[in-house]
């Protein structure tokens, strides 16, 4: 157990410093961490690959737990199916190539993506029209509350865009449930789920909703991904980020038909609302690729907008939180005078806010 600068294990390389940090490498350890921390009354940050978290930088005032447990398994079920099981820990795009070099398919759209296996079910993370509701079959998790693991079905997650009953669900401020392992539906062989995503198709040279090669959908994504700073990337400060800063809001049709023509729109399964695209207000109000370089915008230039894509919020090399939160706020303001509708953050803000 020891005092760190959280900004090491987060991709967009800030944070202050935990009170009590310690590492968790299996799911024995995860819970024993966890359930000290909860009999402490400590308040508990739990951390994977840090790639959807924005820290304050006057840190977090309790116990982190870094979670680290790995392991992959893949089981045959019959009819050209299988399931794979994978610890909490596991790097995801790390599993996303695994699924394919062992011959299998169904979450090659979501190559590329950061972070660790098991935030994948609280977000529903998700890209190129794919999200892990569509493969998720079962996760396992310590229930903070009752103290004791419990097994959640696809439908008990209650998925939704971009979130799940984990996410929803609280203890004190953070989650109610540690996920400890995800299980994932694949099929066997090498052609890939049905391509939902325009751009993608148009790469693959596929029609929406025709497959392709898996291994070509997977090198697809990643070209385009890495087009927009959004494949982690040592020598390229486009990539640190949080990703996406902004969800796509979800708007009833009265709004959305208030914006100009060409303005994207999605549809959803809530009657009366539509998605509309986060990327496409912020430039249509103003706001290009890079901005926030200039001094005057109070970040002194370490924090823009991504040179690549209007919905990262990069640290230019020295950012501090503030200085990100100060381009996403500069942001949120300029899109609702522009059009009315608010943005909200996708990322996890500890011990901040927008």
């Amino acid at each position: 157990m020891t005092r760190m600068p959280l900004a090491s294990l987060t991709t967009a390389r800030v944070g202050g410093p935990a009170r009590r940090y310690l590492e968790a490498e299996t799911e024995d350890e995860l819970i024993i961490a966890v359930r000290a921390a909860d009999e402490a009354g400590e308040s508990l940050l739990i951390i994977g690959g840090g790639s959807n978290l924005l820290i304050s930088d006057e840190g977090f005032d309790g116990a982190v737990i870094h979670i680290a447990s790995r392991g992959l398994d893949i089981r045959e079920t019959g009819d050209g199916t299988a399931v794979l099981r994978a610890e909490a820990g596991h790097p995801w795009d790390e599993l996303v190539a695994y699924t394919l070099s062992e011959g299998y398919s169904g979450l090659e759209a979501l190559s590329g993506i950061p972070g660790l296996a098991g935030a994948t079910p609280v977000q529903n993370v998700g890209a190129y029209g794919a999200d892990v509701s569509q493969s998720i079959t079962s996760v396992r998790a310590w229930d903070r509350t009752e103290r004791t693991v419990v097994e959640f079905a696809n439908d008990d997650l209650e998925f939704g865009y971009r979130d799940s009953v984990l996410k929803r669900s609280t203890k004190n401020g953070s989650p109610r449930y540690v996920v400890l392992t995800v299980e994932f539906a694949l099929s066997k062989g090498t052609t890939s789920a049905p391509v939902r995503y325009a751009e993608l198709a148009r790469a693959l040279g596929v029609d929406i909703g025709e497959r392709a090669d898996a291994v070509d959908v997977r090198r697809e994504v990643l070209r385009l991904r890495a087009g927009k700073g959004m494949v982690l990337d040592a020598a390229d400060p486009d990539t640190y980020s949080t990703g996406s800063f902004f969800t796509n809001p979800i708007v009833d049709e009265a709004t959305a038909a208030a914006l100009p023509a060409d303005a994207p729109r999605y549809p959803v399964a809530e009657p009366g609302k539509v998605k509309l695209s986060a990327a496409w207000l912020i430039s249509h109000a103003g706001f290009r690729k890079g901005f926030g370089l200039a001094p005057e915008d109070g970040t002194g230039g370490r924090a823009a907008l991504s040179t690549k894509h209007t919905l990262a919020v990069t640290n230019r090399g020295d950012a501090t939180a503030e200085d990100l939160l100060a381009v996403a706020r500069a942001v949120a303001a300029g899109v609702e005078k522009a059009f009315g509708i608010r943005l909200h953050p996708e990322p996890l803000l500890v011990n901040c806010a927008l």
